[in-house]
């Protein structure tokens, strides 16, 4: 065999995130489980550098029943009904665990957990930790990991999924040498976070490069609602290198305002009500109209002002993002910042079942690699909140199955030796290819689509994709299966937009004309798979 079998488990987690070490955890009640990352356990991924807030009903004015109608609603209706009522009942839960685990949060002076207002909510639900709540969580569940015995590789890259018929019996990785290693399981768990490395701005980390999507994929897995990508409103514009950096929801949940470069706080405009906490979709395709319409600053951006804030709330409850502008030269208590949208999440994934199960034997998902939970737009808070509830549900559900044969096909093996010699034997460098393809996302599937522009990013992502791509070396090979993955899952978005002939909650198609709101729209889920590919219509809908 041309791989060294480090390990036969009962459950093996790919991915090492918020939702992948909560599911790491709770499998390991059950057996020998292994949770790889292709970084270090805790530091990559995007829950670490989640600095808004974890979303849930903890006060008696507040009701499941009210965040589980706000999340459909935000969600443009396209939410799976049960997986959002297990959201919304489980979270408060979930929360209860962190906190007993020593997670430290905010707390108010009757001894109760701090929540802040986020857009698209009724109620202040939104608990945070000042604004590094992601990296409060994360250090939590990691000293939490650290008490069970689940066995962690760290900088390994999974390139592919492992099957015997049609159930997947675990994976291949390569270690950070580049030699190729073999890991069979009873149970798999994808938890490998988002892909918004596809788009040439994204708030995402490096290792957001949508690598659970596309071995999903190429494993037979069906995915859902792959177009529904979510642009942040507000993301840093300078310096160049600091584009597309998060400035937390929470600066508008603590009383920030946009204002164009006349100074008019345009939100009135757009959504009068609820203004700059309106919902994420509403927000960014606001700021990026004004900017289409000229009322944009000189960088390209609009301002977020908090300078009308007392400066103890900036230092106490924004102490990351005090930070963050100092470095840029920015001293927010008195200058406004100058921010514009940027890609961030991916609401569509792999299709699952309420205990996380996929459409292949043996393969589980959880966390942002998933869909169903946020539908077509998502709230800000419910995606920690999500990394937590169905965490915990796959790592119990893999948990609990059965072992099975693992018997691996000596081909599958061969045939990523094959890939892997046909990147040594390479001719391009992947960098090149990489921001060619970033590039192309942004510019014809961003914030605005339209038909003609899809289709053309579509072809230039699928002739980038068999590209002559170069390892210079066996430590280069994870990067060219890296960024096969981000040509793959880049088509996903691509071809599930094209399907989507409506503008949706983050979806807008300026090439339709529509008569149909959000509740009452004929369409269902995207689909794609190996096996077929469509949208649902809905029934009583047509």
């Amino acid at each position: 065999m041309l791989a060294d079998e480090v390990c036969d488990c009962h459950v093996l987690v790919i991915g090492s995130g918020g939702a992948g070490v909560r599911a790491a955890i709770e499998a390991s009640q059950f057996g020998k489980t292994v949770l790889i990352s292709k970084t270090i356990v805790g530091k990559g991924g995007c829950t670490t550098m989640a600095e808004g807030g974890y979303n849930a009903v903890l006060r008696e004015l507040d009701s499941c029943g009210g965040h589980y109608e706000d999340t459909l609603k935000g969600g443009a209706y396209l939410n799976d009904p049960e997986l959002v009522d297990i959201l919304t009942k489980e979270a408060p839960l979930r929360m209860g665990d962190l906190v007993k685990w020593g997670a430290v949060f905010d707390f108010t002076d009757a001894d109760e957990v701090a929540q802040r207002p986020f857009g698209g909510q009724r109620f202040p639900r939104t608990c945070y930790a000042g604004d590094r709540t992601g990296h409060e969580m994360m250090m939590t569940l990691v000293d939490r990991l650290a008490a069970t015995d689940v066995e962690t590789l760290q900088e390994y890259t999974v390139i592919d999924l492992l099957k015997d018929g049609d159930a997947v019996i675990g994976a291949m990785a390569l270690d950070e040498k580049g030699r190729l290693v073999l890991l069979k399981a009873d149970s798999t768990i994808l938890a490998t976070g988002g892909g918004t490395k596809v788009y040439d701005i994204s708030t995402n980390s490096s290792s957001g490069t949508g690598d659970g999507y596309a071995m999903g994929y190429r494993a037979g897995a069906e995915l859902i609602d792959m177009e529904m990508v979510q642009f942040h409103p507000t993301g840093a514009i300078q310096p160049y290198d600091a584009r597309g950096r998060l400035v937390t929801e929470a600066v508008r949940g603590e009383g920030g305002v946009l204002k164009n470069v006349n100074g008019e706080r345009f939100m009135k405009t757009y959504d009068p009500a609820r203004m700059e906490l309106s919902t994420r979709d509403v927000v960014a395709r606001a700021i990026a109209t004004e900017i289409l319409k000229g009322r944009g600053t000189p960088n390209g951006g609009v301002y977020l002002d908090v300078t009308h804030l007392p400066r103890e709330q900036i230092e106490s409850r924004l102490p990351v993002m005090l930070e963050q502008f100092k470095k840029f030269g920015v001293d927010i208590r008195t200058t406004p910042m100058e921010v514009a949208p940027t890609a961030h999440h991916i609401m569509g994934g792999l299709r699952i079942t309420s205990e996380c199960r996929t459409t292949l034997p043996g393969l589980f998902a959880c966390g942002e690699v998933s869909g169903s939970v946020h539908g077509a737009n998502r709230l800000g808070g419910n995606a920690l909140a999500e990394t937590q509830v169905f965490g915990k549900r796959a790592g119990e559900s893999a948990g609990k199955a059965a072992p099975r044969k693992k018997i691996v096909d000596q081909q599958q093996v061969d045939a990523q030796q094959d890939r892997l010699n046909r990147f040594l034997a390479g001719t391009i460098n992947p960098s090149q290819v990489r921001k060619k393809l970033q590039l192309a996302m942004w510019e014809g599937a961003g914030i605005f689509r339209n038909a003609g522009d899809l289709e053309k990013t579509l072809a230039l992502v699928k002739q980038l994709a068999p590209s002559r791509i170069r390892a210079a070396s066996p430590r280069n090979l994870a990067e060219c299966c890296i960024l096969e993955n981000m040509c793959l899952t880049a088509s996903l978005i691509c071809r599930a937009a094209l399907l989507r002939t409506e503008s949706r909650g983050a979806h807008v198609r300026t090439d339709i004309v529509q008569t149909h709101d959000a509740e009452h729209s004929p369409f269902g889920h995207t689909f794609l798979s190996r096996a077929r590919e469509g949208i649902e219509i809905r029934e009583g809908k047509q």
